[in-house]
């Protein structure tokens, strides 16, 4: 079984009703995934500035399985509230 570890960032303007919106459609995209942990480590300043912000909102998932589905990237890239993404295999 493999371990993967993504890390969201989201804009710091996302509603609190639209972030867990957005949280269940992003558990939606692992399928077979498990999830391991899930951390909302809080909104950070980031280091330069992307798609105009200056701050985003930090999200952690620990993930278990097999595969990761072959369009999870595509879909967080089609997000907009999601700035940017980290998807890495841990083992």
């Amino acid at each position: 079984m493999r371990s993967y570890e993504l890390v969201l960032v989201l804009r710091p303007s996302v509603k609190e009703a639209d972030k867990k919106k957005l949280l269940d459609s992003v558990k939606a995209w692992f399928g077979g995934l498990k999830i391991t942990k899930e951390e909302d480590m809080g909104t950070k300043v980031l280091s330069y500035p992307i798609k105009k912000e200056t701050s985003g909102i930090y999200l952690d998932f620990v993930l278990e399985g097999e595969n990761v589905p072959l369009d999870l990237e595509k879909k967080v890239n089609a997000n907009d509230n999601i700035i940017r993404h980290l998807l890495l295999r841990t083992k």
